[in-house]
């Protein structure tokens, strides 16, 4: 061995003992806070997105911002864990794309519990068998996610946070031989984001073929216990049973992404660059959109997203999903709110929240 390269492991090895001393000593003030917060609450998405923005800012390379964010992520995820432990609740089995959405943004040090439906994640976080849970609302190719946009017109539950999961499919089966699958187990956002990839590499498969199921992880199971069988799902969901991957990104868009929402039941404040979602109404008459909006634009209040969905409580009457940049607490947000409750039919503000 050289003496240069001694040298630089010798260097690498005091840097490794001065982390592991500075990462004990965060450890440390975590623990000093929740005796402090007592029962209080621990995560506080408005101070990490904070954390996460200033980290990635000072980043001198040459590691990325995308992997500097994952180490601080898992960073508070440990620390976050010392000060109370936290469970969060997504639509499972383990292996589905909401689970990997959880784990990327809280960390591994929580408890995952996995719940049968979209309806069972809701719930579970209503009756506080679970700290929040993760739901998706809406993927880039396919659209809203329409059972979560329904579930928060209804309940109590607000928005905590965001996140964006670029979604990667993978065809896996027991055996990688294409010709030799006769049917396909996947939940439908992902055969319809798979539509032209399995119409091109697959076209003996019948449609009658293509069976349905709740999650892209129970396809994976299901796909487990037929050797002719084959499932869409996450490379870890190949992992966890065992599956030979036959075909990897075989979703159409390579941009594909699914949008998952974190709900809960606290206030979040303010971080610098948030977003605020809310539903609302209006009377069926001619320029009612127009004049409901309004308010937004004459106080500069960008919006991001409307989408209409029918509020189930007459027929051809509809709601509105709005997100808007900016803090419900921010002055010209608040004036804008102010008089949208005064024209809007019905007004509900699912929350505030970091964007990202």
């Amino acid at each position: 061995m050289s003496e240069q390269l001694k040298q630089l492991r010798d260097q690498i090895d005091a840097i490794d003992d001065e982390l592991l001393q500075l990462v004990c000593k965060r450890a440390g003030l975590a623990q000093q806070i929740g005796q402090i917060k007592k029962n209080g609450i621990v995560y506080r998405p408005e101070r990490e997105a904070q954390i996460l923005a200033r980290m990635q800012n000072q980043n001198p390379g040459p590691v990325s911002n995308e992997k500097i964010k994952k180490l601080f992520i898992e960073i508070m995820s440990l620390c976050r864990a010392l000060e109370k432990p936290m469970s969060v609740a997504y639509l499972g089995p383990s292996g589905t794309f909401s689970e990997e959405a959880a784990l990327k943004r809280f960390g591994s040090a929580i408890t995952t519990l996995a719940c049968n439906s979209i309806d069972d994640v809701f719930r579970t976080v209503e009756l506080d068998m679970a700290n929040y849970g993760v739901v998706p609302v809406e993927n880039s190719t396919e659209g809203a996610v329409g059972r979560s946009m329904d579930l928060l017109l209804h309940t109590p539950l607000t928005i905590c946070g965001e996140i964006q999961l670029p979604v990667h499919q993978f065809l896996m089966a027991q055996q990688t031989e294409l010709a030799r699958i006769n049917k396909i187990f996947s939940h439908p956002q992902s055969l319809a984001q798979c539509h032209h990839w399995l119409k091109n590499n697959l076209p003996h498969i019948p449609n009658t073929a293509f069976i349905n199921t709740a999650s892209n992880a129970e396809a994976a199971r299901q796909a487990a216990t037929d050797k002719y069988a084959a499932a869409i799902a996450s490379k870890r969901a190949a992992e966890l049973f065992e599956l030979s991957i036959c075909a990897e990104n075989i979703e159409d868009d390579p941009r594909n992404t699914t949008r998952f929402l974190i709900i809960g039941k606290q206030i979040v404040d303010a971080s610098g660059k948030d977003k605020t979602s809310l539903i609302m109404s209006t009377n069926n008459r001619s320029g009612a959109i127009y004049k409901l909006l309004e308010p937004l634009a004459q106080h500069g209040v960008s919006m991001s997203r409307l989408e209409s969905r029918p509020s189930r409580t007459g027929l051809w009457q509809y709601v509105f999903f709005v997100d808007i940049e900016g803090h419900q607490q921010d002055s010209n947000v608040a004036a804008a709110l102010v008089e949208l409750r005064e024209k809007a039919a019905f007004l509900k503000i699912l929350g505030s929240y970091p964007a990202t």
